[in-house]
């Protein structure tokens, strides 16, 4: 806890008066990193995946969206400018829970790499405060924007959706190269990073996918976690509410047992594998 004086000489900072756009804040979330966890969650994202379950942080911008209901339909602004300093404030609300639980902050979106300098000085406040960071990133982003944070953030939680580039341009609408070179270059720098595969039936969670993201990620010589994120509805369920088409159209998620029989290949290569965030 900060003493008056402390504290005093924090809130005089000038740099936690950069604002940023959100559109979500989500308070006691147990699968965006380790303990009990806030989650900023930061409009803009490069990227236009056809499971999104975020299709509302795509655009940068506060946006005016329909939303179908039960009786019709009815508009809603997503997205609201915040200052760091008032996001801070927000955040330290929760600091008995991350004492207790190892919890934190985790930066998610869209892709908050998008907005660097609200992000730079948002990790830089939670560091100030002596709060845990985790970035869940997409990690298509320029190398030296992947550099002014990488002393801010705790944990990478770092989407690694495709191997194959051709696939990866058609399902996320960008290449894979940036991606690629971003997760070697943590892995050089031996950066806390955790892999997270979003699981999406016939696309990602291919044998022939997963065995390539193995193989990759084996010959970083980096030991990692990696996570299997199950495929879920929640995405086709906010697609049908903001009116926006399905890529996908409705697929069967995996069970436990399939998961699990699919991560074994992680964890002969010698990676802790988790079922879930």
């Amino acid at each position: 806890m900060f003493s008056p004086w402390q504290y005093l000489a924090f809130v005089s900072n000038e740099y936690l008066q950069t604002t940023g756009t959100i559109f979500d804040l989500k308070r006691y979330a147990l699968h965006d990193g380790p303990g009990i966890r806030t989650t900023v969650f930061m409009k803009g994202c490069p990227l236009d995946c056809w499971w999104c379950h975020n299709p509302e942080s795509r655009q940068p911008e506060p946006e005016l969206v329909q939303i179908a209901t039960g009786d019709g339909s009815r508009c809603e602004t997503v997205g609201r400018e915040i200052t760091v300093s008032e996001l801070a404030n927000e955040v330290r609300k929760d600091e008995l829970f991350f004492d207790e639980s190892g919890g934190g902050v985790t930066f998610s979106g869209g892709e908050p790499l998008m907005q660097i300098d609200f992000l730079e000085a948002s990790l830089r406040a939670c560091r100030e405060l002596g709060i845990h960071t985790a970035l869940d990133t997409t990690g298509y982003a320029p190398r030296e924007d992947m550099e002014s944070i990488a002393d801010l953030v705790d944990l990478y939680l770092y989407d690694l959706k495709l191997m194959d580039n051709e696939a990866h341009q058609k399902f996320t609408g960008v290449p894979n190269d940036l991606v690629l070179e971003n997760l070697a270059w943590l892995a050089k720098e031996q950066k806390n990073v955790q892999i997270r595969i979003p699981m999406i039936p016939g696309i990602t969670d291919t044998d022939t996918n997963l065995d390539a993201i193995a193989r990759y990620l084996a010959d970083l010589d980096y030991f990692c976690e990696v996570s299997l994120l199950p495929y879920n509805l929640f995405g086709e369920d906010k697609l049908h509410r903001f009116g926006m088409t399905n890529k996908l159209g409705h697929i069967r998620p995996q069970t436990d047992v399939e998961l699990t029989d699919k991560g074994n290949r992680f964890t002969q290569c010698g990676f802790t594998v988790h079922i879930g965030g």
